[in-house]
């Protein structure tokens, strides 16, 4: 019965937190700016609409462009279950950790393999740039992990996260948390780094390597990267949160993706994207904090 319990809990999470969280953004950015907004469930009612719909593939494409959706939403699907969403991850063993950002890698990789089987230059543009970042988005997140790892004796996400005492280890954690955060929106193309919402050609980088996908392609990238912010942000989370009974942690971790939400929406709202030039000195900060953090843990 607890397993049951567990496997739904992680579906309904599967399925409604992802648009649930992006429209929560959407909602604060427009309650800033003085409107109204979409529905928080307007992203949920755009996948359903996606699914529905008929997908074109041009004759240039090949089997790559069709399978790129598809194992992007399965990697982030299988990363999820060494995430502990319901208080305990499906899957847990010393070393997930490191699956977890392989799974993310290979996300990334079968998209800009898609994008670049179109043979577009504008593509493969965005291509090259989402490459560029996540080259020092990487490294930021590993020794954000190593520095936590370090600390809890493990390399399980699960114990990671979890609490843990100490003065030295409170201030490797909030550099780990500082460094995790700005990890969060490069990765998932947020402001500063990126912004979603737009239409120039000429500072595009995740959207750009999408626009050939139509239909249940796109609804499957739309809704693995919105998956994928949700893990990322569970992890924030599971960082922030003191030791609690499991029957408080799921509710305690959807207040804290709310909240997580909130904030990045606020930050979207309070700056500009900054300059390709700019966001690799982002990246470098966040390596150096999470390099200090891993500093303060060794010693």
């Amino acid at each position: 019965m607890e397993t049951l319990k567990l496997v739904a809990s992680y579906l309904v999470m599967l399925v409604f937190a992802p648009p649930v969280m992006l429209g929560i953004i959407t909602k604060t950015k427009a309650v800033v700016a003085g409107r109204k907004g979409p529905p928080v469930l307007q992203p949920l009612y755009d996948t359903l609409k996606l699914l529905r719909k008929g997908a074109v593939y041009s004759t240039t494409t090949t089997w790559m462009f069709r399978l790129g959706p598809v194992v992007s939403l399965a990697a982030v699907l299988a990363a999820s279950s060494l995430v502990p969403l319901s208080g305990t991850p499906l899957i847990s063993f010393n070393g997930d950790a490191i699956l977890f950002v392989y799974l993310l890698a290979l996300g990334r990789f079968v998209t800009v393999t898609a994008a670049l089987d179109t043979g577009s230059s504008f593509e493969g543009m965005g291509a090259s740039r989402e490459v560029a970042f996540s080259s020092l988005a990487e490294p930021a997140l590993i020794l954000a992990f190593a520095s936590l790892a370090y600390r809890s004796g493990e390399l399980s996400l699960a114990r990671m996260f979890a609490p843990h005492g100490g003065p030295g280890s409170a201030a490797s954690a909030v550099l780990a948390l500082g460094s995790l955060f700005v990890v969060l929106l490069a990765e998932n193309s947020r402001i500063p780094v990126d912004d979603p919402n737009t239409h120039l050609e000429l500072t595009m980088i995740h959207e750009v390597m999408v626009l050939d996908h139509g239909g249940p392609d796109l609804a499957f990238i739309l809704h693995g990267a919105g998956l994928k912010l949700v893990l990322m942000a569970s992890l924030l989370v599971w960082l922030v949160l003191p030791e609690m009974p499991v029957a408080g942690r799921v509710g305690s971790l959807v207040l804290g993706l709310a909240a997580t939400a909130v904030v990045i929406g606020l930050v979207e709202s309070s700056m500009a994207r900054l300059r390709l030039i700019r966001v690799p000195q982002l990246l470098v900060a966040a390596i150096c904090a999470a390099t200090f953090g891993l500093i303060l843990t060794l010693r």
